[in-house]
């Protein structure tokens, strides 16, 4: 592999530590250096070093982990330079038009510490820049801090998952080869050189698409509801009228202790993948947590004929229940809240495993619908809801 060369003071310039440290370092082999050649490779290595050194672990650890090659993860700075800088908060204020109370504020919630923002750069006075422009057009504060909120969920989820995912498919494996620490820091940063540029058009791509498909279900969903433009107006700010449905595994938990938790976990990804490949258009997968998936709809006839089929056809063990109800819910950060949705994760949990229970609101939509057929099972105490719930248990008429 071809070695990008640089010199001493150059390697010290960028890892930030002394050169006659990193002479230290590199003697005692606590930095891989070639007959004192420095690399990219090498000084980011060597920052991690300072940055752990800071961290309290010894020379000792440092020097085993690096002949491991559990720090050429460094390289990977060179392709994501850190930006420092030495803006305060007033000044990143006054040049965006911005109150400093929101200036830090937005900081905090982009990920950047309380109290460490007198240490913002150029690129983070940019994105303060970005925010009042959106703020300028009239779009609403409220709304606003809500937006960015799931944008850092996401994105952070995002590289996250990115991160772990090479981590264990790329570092790992190259650990158990024993391939040498400069070798290994080189391979990894050219494969990530070439793969991160292409995050950005494919995060793109998704997000258009996504956007475009939503619009049109906001559309239809107004359109399809003969109730929702009479509700709209004296419903409440921040309200939807959404059907919503709980949809998990049954006994998912003693599945886990009697298959094991490789097992327990591809009957996860079994289930939410046919969840997935089988949600009518208008409905969405909100949320999943563990073995549960909350989906949400305009229609609650369409989403409980999904539910009473996808139940019928599901074959593996262990089964799935479902829990459906319609009413009015809280948006907020990209999720649902409120009474109403408490009240169908008590309805779900009152199902049997291949059952789909719904509330008499929904009962009211799926009557006369063909092919399903509704039982009443009387009203229910659910925990929490102090007056009794009518349910009934939706099945195929087949």
């Amino acid at each position: 592999m071809p070695e990008h060369r640089i010199s001493l003071s150059e390697a010290a310039r960028r890892s930030g530590v002394p050169a006659s440290t990193l002479t230290r370092w590199a003697a005692e082999k606590i930095v891989p250096v070639s007959r004192g050649r420095w690399t990219a490779a090498a000084a980011a290595q060597a920052r991690v070093v300072a940055r752990m050194r800071d961290r309290g672990y010894s020379l000792e650890d440092l020097r085993s982990a690096g002949r491991e090659g559990r720090l050429a993860f460094g390289i990977t700075e060179e392709l994501l330079p850190s930006q420092g800088g030495a803006l305060s908060v007033a000044e990143v204020a006054e040049r965006s038009g911005l109150e400093p109370e929101l200036v830090e504020r937005i900081l905090v919630m982009l990920g950047t510490p309380k109290g460490r923002q007198h240490l913002l750069g150029e690129t983070d006075a940019t994105a303060i820049d970005q925010c009042a422009r959106i703020l300028a057009t009239g779009f609403p504060l409220v709304a606003f801090l809500q937006l960015v909120r799931v944008y850092v969920q996401s994105l952070r989820r995002i590289a996250e998952a990115e991160v772990r995912l090479f981590h264990l498919y790329v570092h790992e494996p190259l650990i158990r080869d024993g391939v040498p620490e400069l070798e290994m820091a080189e391979e990894m940063g050219e494969l990530a050189e070439q793969v991160l540029p292409l995050a950005a058009p494919l995060t793109e791509y998704l997000h258009n698409r996504y956007l475009r498909y939503y619009v049109e279900q906001d559309v239809v969903g107004h359109m399809e509801s003969e109730t929702a433009l009479l509700d709209t107006a004296e419903m409440q700010l921040g309200h939807v009228h959404v059907a919503v449905c709980f949809i998990d595994l049954t006994g998912f938990t003693r599945y886990t202790e009697e298959e094991g938790d490789l097992e327990a976990l591809d009957a996860v990804e079994h289930f939410v993948g046919e969840v997935e490949r089988s949600l009518p258009r208008e409905a969405t997968i909100v949320k999943t947590i563990g073995d549960e998936v909350m989906v949400v709809s305009p229609d609650p006839a369409t989403l409980t004929e999904w539910a009473v089929s996808f139940l019928g056809r599901f074959t593996r063990r262990p089964q799935p229940r479902a829990g459906i109800h319609a009413g009015d819910a809280v948006y907020r950060d990209g999720d649902y809240f409120g009474s109403q949705v408490n009240l169908v994760h008590r309805v779900v949990n009152r199902a049997m495993g291949g059952e789909v229970l719904v509330t008499d609101r929904v009962a009211e939509a799926v009557a006369g619908r063909e092919g399903l057929e509704l039982e009443s099972i009387g009203a229910v105490s659910l925990k929490g809801f102090p007056t009794p719930t009518a349910l009934f248990s939706v099945h195929s008429a087949a």
